[in-house]
């Protein structure tokens, strides 16, 4: 680096006041220069239009990330209060998502690591001390102030292109972040309607045991007059216990799900419970010809569309390595035996100059950065087309299993109905004596294997329905305010 020392008192000139200053407006003047390509979101064709058994959608736009869009308390779609209080909660206390803030603090915070870059670096000292020694026979004192700044130039946007490629980051650590609300949000709402499931399965194996309980009243009563075999009562009692099995291990079953969502509401499992409830709200009507707006804000495609523009800024930093830097560099400082003398012109030193570094050989280390961060490029840009993809299929196969589980809902409504009214005519037989116990027993166990069948099926309605709002981005209202994370966030800590 060239320095400019003026001697104490002595004239500086005209010209080498200028020489800073000329300095500093060629940085100026080059400032807006940027190596490295320019961002360009990467195209990921919509599909045509959606298939969901009979029903075809209208078509779809194009998708381009939209994350920024109101996602709602989508769960409120089930009308059920008990299921909107578990949500708040778990928004409040679920420990994965304070991480998953965290995550993305740390990411806001690194963009001002990066941008902190486009300044110069100021420091300052100060020492004080006392001497005695040749050629002084007298103690003496010294006493100094000193500062000094450096400013590398952004004349190729190196600096300006990590802000960038740091603001993609914490833009995408924010979606990321949004991507863990809305999985716990779906876990949640799943479990809940597993355990309502459950519940409901519950009270199908009551009302079974309750009736082959009567049952085995029957047949006994018809054994002591002597109008049954014994075989009777032992079916009987078979199927009975069989069903009594069945109920015990159902309310293991609900109870794994209830301690499942003490977890994500942030509650030690062994103080938790959650009453046994009605039936389970039936699944909400999906708007026909789902707009592609709705995917589009879907966590993980706008995060994987910001990895992608940060990869590109990443090229841009690897680039701007192959160009020179140049360094301005500042230094002054006052030095004296006493506060009274310090300030004194005698007594002020200063330095001024500009420095200018090109890398000449460095065995290719600039070169395997850049092909490096090309590389990072294309697979982000995979990534983030693959996102796409996944999206479209998760969204088509939810539609699908929704239209197929609703037909068959009705069909199986209708044999339940079919099986109730075998169960009557058969033991109203029975108890004529036209035909045998094993009739009945036959009856009774398509009766309760179809009502199982039917309450799987209202369960998986409910799940299927909220894999479709997950798919989707959380909720098919773009209308719904919502609280933004980082306020859900700040209340959760």
């Amino acid at each position: 680096m060239a320095i400019l020392t003026p001697m104490p008192n002595a004239p500086v000139h005209r010209a080498m006041r200028r020489t800073p200053f000329a300095v500093i407006a060629l940085a100026a003047l080059l400032g807006g220069c940027m190596v490295g390509p320019d961002y360009v979101r990467p195209a990921a064709d919509a599909p045509g239009p959606y298939k969901a058994a009979d029903n075809v959608p209208a078509g779809w736009k194009e998708a381009t990330p939209a994350d920024q869009f109101p996602r709602g308390h989508w769960w409120e779609i089930y009308n059920d209060p008990e299921l909107n209080r578990l949500e708040d909660a778990a928004m409040r206390a679920n420990p994965s998502l304070v991480v998953a803030y965290a995550n993305y603090r740390a990411a806001q915070a690194q963009v001002g690591t990066a941008r902190a870059g486009l300044f110069p670096v100021v420091n300052g000292g100060a020492a004080g001390s006392r001497a005695k020694g040749a050629p002084y026979a007298e103690p003496r004192n010294a006493v100094s102030f000193d500062a000094n700044a450096s400013w590398e130039l952004d004349l190729w946007g190196q600096v300006r292109r990590a802000v960038e490629a740091s603001q993609a980051n914490a833009a995408a650590a924010g979606d990321e972040y949004a991507g863990a609300m809305l999985s716990i949000q779906a876990e949640l709402a799943q479990d809940y309607f597993s355990l309502r499931t459950a519940d409901s399965g519950q009270r199908l194996l009551d009302r079974t045991v309750d009736a082959y309980e009567r049952s085995l009243d029957l047949t006994q009563n018809r054994y002591n007059a002597g109008v049954a075999a014994r075989a009777d009562v032992v079916q009987a009692e078979a199927q009975l216990k069989s069903a009594q099995a069945s109920a015990i291990d159902n309310r293991a079953t609900r109870a794994s799900y209830e301690h499942a969502i003490a977890v994500l509401v942030g509650v030690p499992p062994q103080s938790f419970s959650l009453a046994v409830a009605g039936d389970s709200p039936p699944p909400p009507s999906v708007p026909p010809g789902l707009p592609s707006q709705l995917l589009e804000r879907r966590p993980d495609i706008a995060a994987a569309e910001r990895r992608v523009a940060a990869a590109n800024a990443e090229i841009g930093v690897a680039t701007a390595a192959f160009y020179p830097t140049i360094n301005l560099a500042a230094a002054g400082g006052v030095t004296g035996s006493s506060f009274a003398n310090l300030f004194s012109l005698p007594a002020t030193v200063w330095s001024i100059g500009a420095s200018a570094a090109q890398p000449l050989f460095d065995g290719g280390l600039r070169k395997s950065a850049l092909a490096q961060n090309e590389a990072a490029y294309d697979a982000a840009v995979a990534t983030y087309k693959s996102t796409v993809l996944t999206g479209f299929q998760e969204v088509q196969d939810n539609l699908t299993t929704l239209a197929v589980l609703a037909d068959e809902a009705v069909v199986q409504q209708q044999a339940v109905d079919a099986a109730q009214r075998s169960v009557e005519l058969t033991t109203n037989q029975y108890k004529a004596g036209i035909v045998a116990f094993l009739n009945v027993v036959t009856a009774q166990a398509v009766q309760f294997n179809n009502e199982r069948t039917l309450v799987i099926l209202r369960g998986r309605q409910l799940l299927a329905s909220v894999a479709l709002v997950k798919a989707i981005g959380g909720g098919w209202n773009v209308d719904v305010p919502v609280v933004p994370p980082a306020a859900m966030a700040s209340a959760a800590r």
